[in-house]
């Protein structure tokens, strides 16, 4: 009786090991939903411009894959970086850290850091210091995106020939009619004012701008932004397309969903590649 216990609990705890192997936190697909390996995103990644990596911002997964493509993107190409969570006002306190010349606390005092940047962001910046690499702030300072979600693009026309220079030029291409601009729109049901897309236009206008502005040719620019800034291949990627239609642009995405095993029509077509991360997984904030 003692044996077929034991038997039978060491047939359980194989079970369980087993299905805790096969319990992966995310899985790689591809925009139509067929499971990819890294190293083939990888390898495909490397054959463009520019990539476009949208996190939800809270995402432990997002943050650790956007450090390891970008580490093992290294391995082959020269890089150029750049990030929505820096504002363009605050390059020059980038700069600063970047050539060792700032302090973390110098940089948390005058760039306005989010709150999860000790944690997400700068082990991203720090593998910029580490391997002298062109880290842009490409965002428009909030500021300026305030005044315009109040009052339009012509609230713009108030700042300074100085100011100026941190926003994409004016006035930027605006389609109103654009999917992720109607959607904030539906989603907002009557609660907001049709200047809420125009804000978002002049973030992603003046994202845009600035990957242009520090892009290498020859070299692969790795941005991060949330999602919705380049999901659909809308935002981000429609405006570097008015201006650059030469440039070889790439995207990724991160979905939530409960079963991560196949991926949900919904969830198709969003980006090049979709991580696919089980709705359990904790956040950071």
């Amino acid at each position: 009786m003692k044996k077929i216990f034991l038997f039978v609990f060491v047939l359980i705890k194989i079970f369980f090991e087993v299905a805790a192997q096969n319990k992966p936190a995310y899985i790689l697909y591809t925009a139509y939903g067929k499971k990819v390996s890294y190293k083939k995103m990888i390898k495909t990644l490397l054959r463009n411009d520019i990539v476009l990596i949208g996190e939800f911002h809270n995402n432990p997964i997002s943050h650790w894959m956007e450090l390891e493509i970008t580490k093992d993107c290294k391995q082959y190409r020269s890089l150029v970086l750049g990030a929505e969570m820096f504002e363009q006002d605050n390059q020059q306190a980038l700069n600063l850290y970047l050539q060792g010349k700032l302090s973390v606390e110098g940089l948390d005092s005058a760039a306005r850091l989010w709150q999860n940047y000790p944690t997400d962001y700068a082990p991203l910046v720090d593998f910029a210091k580490e391997n002298n690499i062109v880290f842009a702030a490409t965002n428009i300072p909030r500021r300026y995106a305030a005044i315009v979600s109040k009052g339009g693009f012509v609230a713009l026309d108030t700042l300074s020939p100085k100011e100026k220079l941190w926003i994409a030029p004016l006035p930027i291409n605006y389609d109103a009619e654009l999917p992720g601009y109607k959607n904030m729109m539906t989603m907002m049901a009557g609660h907001g004012s049709d200047n809420m897309p125009k804000a978002q236009a002049i973030k992603d206008a003046t994202m845009a701008y600035f990957i242009e502005k520090y892009f290498v040719p020859g070299s692969l620019f790795i941005h991060y932004n949330g999602s919705y800034h380049s999901d659909n291949y809308d935002g981000i990627v429609w405006h570097l397309q008015q201006h650059r239609p030469e440039l070889k642009i790439i995207t990724i995405t991160t979905v939530s969903q409960k079963n991560i095993q196949h991926l949900l029509k919904e969830n198709t077509k969003k980006a090049d590649f979709i991580i696919c991360v089980d709705a359990d997984m904790t956040t950071t904030y």
